[in-house]
């Protein structure tokens, strides 16, 4: 429980101060332009997954939908809807933007790989996990191609089974198409 109240304490200081520093220097102002919707692949050495990113009205409110399994384990499988605010870092190069949020997810993982003990105890199987999730991120949207990436850390607890957070799913690199 203490974990959960620090990372939801945290998500909130690093909103406020960014909206602070947003109000208080005009930098970095909010993303105006760019896409609707993005769809495409994140991926890091240990997981692969599909993320589809939808932008409100074409400003800095967006919501970003993953579905992910971690390829090196027998059965991992893992949905996560997150919020996200967008950010031009870069005043004269809007194609730059930092993006920051929370959400959900829920995970169905392997007791095998997970739960020994209780894999030993109640035999094979899977168990759904749900927790939440926060993200930071930095994204480049080309100008005169139809693609965007990413490179973002998305750390989360889990409120159910032993492994309250897997260190190899929180960091990823997403390149996405635009329209």
């Amino acid at each position: 429980m203490k974990k959960l109240v620090f990372l939801l304490s945290l998500c909130s200081i690093v909103s406020f101060s960014a909206m602070a520093q947003h109000r208080a220097s005009g930098h970095p102002t909010p993303v105006e332009d760019g896409y609707s919707t993005a769809i495409g692949v994140r991926v890091n050495p240990f997981l692969i997954g599909f993320t589809i990113k939808h932008m409100f009205d074409g400003g800095p409110h967006s919501i970003e939908g993953i579905a992910a399994t971690d390829f090196n384990r027998r059965g991992n499988f893992t949905v996560t809807a997150l919020y996200e605010y967008n950010l031009n870092i870069v005043p004269q190069h809007k194609e730059w933007s930092l993006f920051f949020g929370g959400g959900v997810h829920l995970g169905i993982y392997d007791r095998l790989d997970f739960d020994y003990d209780r894999y030993r105890k109640d035999g094979s199987g899977a168990y759904a996990s749900p927790g939440i999730d926060g993200i930071i991120g930095v994204s480049y949207t080309f100008k005169n191609i139809p693609l965007n990436l990413s490179a973002d850390l998305k750390p989360y607890v889990n409120f159910v089974g032993p492994t309250k957070y897997i260190g190899e799913q929180m960091g990823g690199v997403s390149a996405r198409y635009t329209f």
